[in-house]
């Protein structure tokens, strides 16, 4: 049962990912367009500044949960990745009820009232002369906290299955990073160097 969360989390967090991480190319559209209407036409848009902040807030919240499932977040793990694997599940175990759940879980309820007040008001953005619609995007604030929670949920049985066999759960990779893909690389001709 834990391993098929562990796989329905993944698979879920990957998606939403994959699919939010097409903002960057609308981003990069709506920046395109802004910098040839300043500056080959020499009319700037209004609502462009807001349209970015919107995008990255879109992708910075959205990629949380992905980034979590496929171990991308910044942690100090100097003295952790030198204990035994038991040791480091149990840490993981205990670190995510004392500060990721807490703060995940206020993220998502207090999140879902800050969002149902905007879409109550129709807020809008009140630095843009454009006055640019904000409530939609505020959305994306218990969205992301509901996708962290199940991510986080999936990262507690990982810890749980690890601290009964010894070895953590295997990951969806979807992309791997270039220091990982040389270190394989390196270890491949290592390998044929010595045969």
């Amino acid at each position: 049962m834990m391993r098929s969360y562990i796989k329905f989390a993944d698979t879920l967090s990957t998606s939403m990912g994959k699919a939010f991480s097409w903002c960057i190319v609308i981003l990069m559209g709506g920046t395109c367009y802004e910098v040839v209407m300043a500056y080959v036409f020499n009319s700037p848009t209004l609502w462009n500044f807001d349209f970015s902040l919107q995008m990255y807030g879109a992708i910075f919240m959205m990629a949380g949960a992905y980034t979590l499932s496929t171990e991308a977040h910044v942690r100090g793990d100097v003295i952790y990745r030198l204990f035994p694997t038991k040791v480091q599940a149990w840490i993981d175990l205990v670190l995510y009820f004392l500060f990721f759940f807490p703060g995940i879980i206020a993220l998502a309820f207090y999140g879902y009232e800050y969002a149902a007040l905007a879409w109550k008001i129709k807020e809008t953005s009140w630095n843009s002369p454009a006055q640019i619609q904000i409530y939609m995007a505020k959305s994306l604030i218990p969205l992301s906290g509901i996708l962290l929670t199940i991510q986080g949920v999936s990262e507690v049985f990982r810890s749980i299955i690890c601290i009964q066999t010894g070895h953590w759960p295997a990951r969806m990779v979807s992309a791997e990073e270039t220091e990982k893909i040389l270190m394989k690389k390196s270890q491949k001709e290592d390998e044929t160097d010595v045969i």
